[in-house]
């Protein structure tokens, strides 16, 4: 099953590049800037030109043959509101667009912990990258017929991944969780049809990742 990664160069991207070629399936690897081909070689990935404010019907052609879309890219907030909204929004939705014009039916995204709970957006100090995030997520669910995943991870940090989460992060003391597990993650969802058209909060726990859904 090939999947496209969409922001590959990015810190999840990279990691899920890595662990998804380990499997043996192709991996092709979404890039704006051709120097970062290499990197994106050295880790088993098909480098592959992608423009995110290029139109859908443009994107549609790097996603011939691509059975898995899955959206890495992200601000992280740190474009401000226009270049949030640029990427984080339209970006993504556009990338929706063009997996349906191209015949894909399987699409993971990465979102964020309460993207879908508006009172809390104020206190990240990124209100806009929530807002993003949140009506991202429901074009997905409500203007689409992807068969999709919604992850929702907590705080992403660089720590080396445990293979361990909880899918109950409300009860969790530690609201984080690092991008090795999130990209382990999604290599699981991509091989479980049972998460089609679910949407998961994670963090770390004591779950195995495999066993966890």
């Amino acid at each position: 099953m090939t999947a496209f990664i969409v922001g590959a160069h990015g810190q999840i991207g990279q990691l899920l590049t890595e662990q998804l070629a380990a499997t043996g399936e192709p991996v092709l690897a979404g890039i704006r800037d051709q120097q970062q081909a290499a990197t994106l070689s050295a880790l088993g990935g098909q480098p592959r030109q992608f423009d995110l404010t290029s139109s859908p019907q443009e994107l549609a052609t790097a996603f011939k043959d691509v059975d898995n879309v899955v959206f890495t890219a992200g601000s992280g907030g740190a474009n401000g509101g226009a270049g949030t909204l640029k990427i984080d929004l339209d970006g993504a939705v556009k990338t929706m667009i063009a997996a349906e014009q191209a015949g894909v039916k399987r699409y993971v995204i990465v979102s964020a912990l309460y993207a879908d709970q508006r009172d809390k957006w104020a206190q990240t100090g990124i209100e806009p990258y929530y807002v993003a995030k949140y009506y991202a997520d429901e074009w997905l669910q409500h203007r689409t017929q992807l068969n999709y995943t919604i992850l929702r991870p907590g705080a992403l940090t660089n720590a080396g991944g445990t293979g361990q989460i909880t899918l109950q992060p409300a009860t969790a003391s530690n609201k984080q969780i690092p991008r090795a597990d999130v990209a382990a993650t999604i290599v699981t969802v991509l091989s479980k049809p049972q998460t089609h058209g679910q949407i998961y909060e994670l963090v770390s726990g004591t779950t195995p990742i495999e066993t966890a859904f």
